[in-house]
């Protein structure tokens, strides 16, 4: 393998790590409401703008970052119970509008909270390149990988292991049927966009201290996380991952080999052939009648 290559495939797994947690909020939330949440990539960016401000007003990195957790986690659930819930049985166009109109608001809210100008956060453990057969990466970058895997497998556990894991994927298959055997769906609802805010906000601090952040930071992510669900199959988790990682690995390449003038393009054009050819995703999950 070329140093080239394996250049490209790092970063493509980094990219390709956080969309994937980015496309399991996607998933969670459509899993447990059928409502696909175009204000996702919105928690990414409270998760940054959030952990910047925090740092600023004294706190240690990894406290202002709990706390920026903790913070969109909380604007997730109030999206949740003010937004969504009220309007469980609108249409699938109000529905989308509703969740486009939150997005809308956080970033206004954003500009005021904050401001309009690009953040960056300090690296977790430094910023000296790691060699690699040839190639290099930031320290930065195994955060991302490392802390997007652990998220993966406590995600896995939760919803194999454990009963409010086991309650969501019920809810997820026939809410109906989950709610005639005493599961509160309507917990569920809250509990799935809780998660999903946290996951996005994470996604947010991990990859500030590459990309930087601002305002506006959630709205790619946001839109690339949504190509990687679908790709994977929406409402899948295992897909998510996959869509995520294959989506990151397509865009660093095409980036090294053809041009970066292409590299956003290759997100929207796999979503437009996903859903023009393979509307099931990857790994065939439910049709999603929800896009």
């Amino acid at each position: 393998m070329s140093a080239a290559l394996l250049q490209y495939l790092l970063a493509g797994l980094t990219l390709g790590a956080i969309y994937a947690l980015v496309a399991l909020g996607f998933s969670i939330i459509y899993n447990a409401s059928h409502v696909i949440n175009f204000a996702q990539g919105e928690f990414v960016m409270i998760g940054g703008m959030a952990t910047v401000s925090f740092l600023g007003a004294g706190l240690p990195l990894a406290v202002a970052a709990a706390l920026a957790v903790v913070v969109a986690t909380l604007v997730g659930l109030a999206l949740a119970k003010f937004a969504v819930e009220p309007a469980r049985g609108a249409s699938v166009v109000t529905l989308i509008i509703i969740t486009i109109g939150a997005s809308i608001l956080l970033r206004g809210l954003a500009t005021l909270v904050w401001d309009k100008k690009i953040h960056a956060l300090p690296a977790f453990t430094g910023e000296d390149p790691i060699a690699i057969a040839g190639a290099t990466i930031v320290p930065q970058s195994l955060w991302v990988i490392a802390a997007a895997s652990a998220v993966f497998a406590i995600l896995w556990w939760f919803f194999n292991r454990t009963l409010a894991g086991k309650a969501m994927l019920a809810t997820s298959h026939n809410r109906l049927a989950a709610q005639l055997s005493g599961i509160g769906v309507r917990r569920v609802l809250l509990a799935s966009f809780g998660m999903s805010a946290a996951l996005g906000a994470l996604a947010g601090i991990l990859i500030a201290p590459i990309t930087f952040t601002s305002w506006d930071a959630g709205v790619m992510l946001g839109l690339k996380g949504f190509a990687a669900a679908m790709l994977g199959g929406i409402g899948s988790g295992p897909g998510a991952v996959l869509g995520g990682l294959a989506l990151g690995l397509a865009e660093s390449l095409a980036a090294g080999y053809v041009s970066s003038a292409y590299k956003d393009v290759i997100a929207f054009a796999i979503l437009l052939a996903v859903l023009v050819f393979m509307p099931g995703g990857l790994l065939g999950a439910r049709a999603a009648e929800r896009v």
